[in-house]
């Protein structure tokens, strides 16, 4: 196989790195759509299995540029430029759901396997499809109503409060709002878009389905998710989640349920709303490493990127047992700082018994950006939540 230089000349990519005196892969060749933190924590497992894995992303900067040997900038929605980085790899897969589909299905008709598959992506990229997946498929889920933009809301004035979640585009919080009262159609999204009915729930719980290229499917025990109610976004983690044993082995079997009928390979992380009646809905779904699956690294027997990367290998399934109870805590850009990034308290945080810091390498922080995350691991699961709650408050990303 050529070297990076020839085949980026010819394709219009380009490699950040010089080319180095080796081939473009030893073994076998996984590409990532996506160079983000997701794709960092998966590089550093794969060094594991001495497989080789090249990543493209729009961002010069992007985490996984400092530490892969292949990186290349582009468009992730370039038919021509992923198609073109796909040609190279004998496997490819994300880290992000927004990117070009066509060109992933182009690849699968030449042979390059693509996990997750297309077809399910496409059904994650907009959450209107996801819905209607879930309905049809008679999967629990919150009622809900398509609209094409803000004009449609005058509809649903007697229905508030609503929901209101861009089918296309969202993430990190972004894209999602809540509808309480007329007056708030003003700062609607005017565009395609779900509304959902506010459902009372008890909790917020996460649960990664896999599935192996043979079939096979397992799911991890539930995990527990606290959110920031600004941002929108997970503060804190709990594993195992504060659920009865039954409701854990039910959502386990919805996840498993799910990722089968979707028929893709890869992980799945599929959040779910506990009721208050204690029935579950789920709420979102997303075809790759997630937020609410970081604390496998230290926390479970198989951590979600191993998972991941026995499912792009073809080799089987790891175990997914919950070893030692475990916190995750988002690191946040604090609210107020924007700038060269700097970890204030963090020699603190490190010098705490069970205490695993992740750094993201983003070099420049802003409110709200997921900057990196803390893993406490303990016996005790409430002793590493008041750990998690004390580095929560001394361990701040400002500039």
């Amino acid at each position: 196989m050529k070297s990076p230089t020839g085949q980026t000349k010819n394709s219009q990519l380009f490699s950040i790195f010089d080319p180095m005196e080796k081939p473009f892969y030893k073994g076998l060749k996984i590409g990532v759509l996506g160079g983000g933190q997701l794709g960092r924590m998966l590089l550093q497992k794969s060094y594991s299995y001495n497989v080789e894995m090249a990543f493209i992303d729009p961002d010069t900067h992007a985490p996984c540029r400092e530490i892969s040997n292949w990186f290349y900038r582009g468009d992730l929605n370039n038919f021509k430029l992923v198609h073109d980085f796909g040609k190279k790899c004998d496997v490819v897969t994300i880290e992000i759901e927004n990117v070009c589909v066509e060109a992933l299905e182009q690849l699968e008709k030449e042979g390059i396997k693509v996990f997750p598959q297309p077809h399910a992506i496409k059904v994650v990229q907009d959450k209107g499809l996801q819905k209607l997946f879930y309905k049809n498929n008679g999967f629990p889920t919150s009622d809900f109503y398509l609209i094409e933009g803000k004009q449609d809301l005058e509809l649903f004035k007697n229905q508030l409060p609503l929901v209101q979640k861009l089918r296309k585009g969202g993430y990190d919080g972004k894209g999602v709002q809540v509808l309480r009262s007329a007056a708030d159609f003003e700062k609607a999204f005017d565009g395609p878009c779900i509304l959902e009915h506010l459902v009372p729930i008890h909790q917020e719980i996460s649960v990664i389905a896999c599935r192996g290229q043979n079939g096979d499917v397992k799911a991890y025990p539930p995990v527990e998710m606290e959110f920031n109610a600004e941002a929108n976004l997970v503060e804190f983690l709990f594993s195992p989640a504060k659920i009865s044993k039954t409701l854990e082995m039910q959502a386990m079997e919805l996840a498993k349920k799910i990722i089968v009928q979707l028929d893709m390979v890869g992980i799945l992380a599929v959040e779910m709303f506990v009721t208050k009646e204690g029935g579950l809905l789920v709420n979102e779904i997303a075809p790759r490493p997630h937020n609410s699956g970081h604390q496998t690294i230290e926390g479970n027997e198989t951590s979600q990127y191993d998972q991941l990367l026995r499912c792009l290998m073809g080799m089987p399934l790891g175990n997914t047992d919950i070893t030692i109870p475990s916190v995750m805590v988002n690191l946040l850009g604090e609210k107020d700082y924007v700038g060269a990034v700097k970890y204030q308290g963090i020699e603190q945080a490190m010098a705490t018994d069970g205490v695993n810091v992740h750094i993201y390498g983003k070099t420049e922080t802003k409110p709200f950006r997921k900057m990196g995350h803390v893993t406490v691991v303990d016996k005790s699961l409430e002793k590493a939540i008041v750990k998690a709650k004390i580095i929560k408050d001394t361990l701040k990303v400002i500039a």
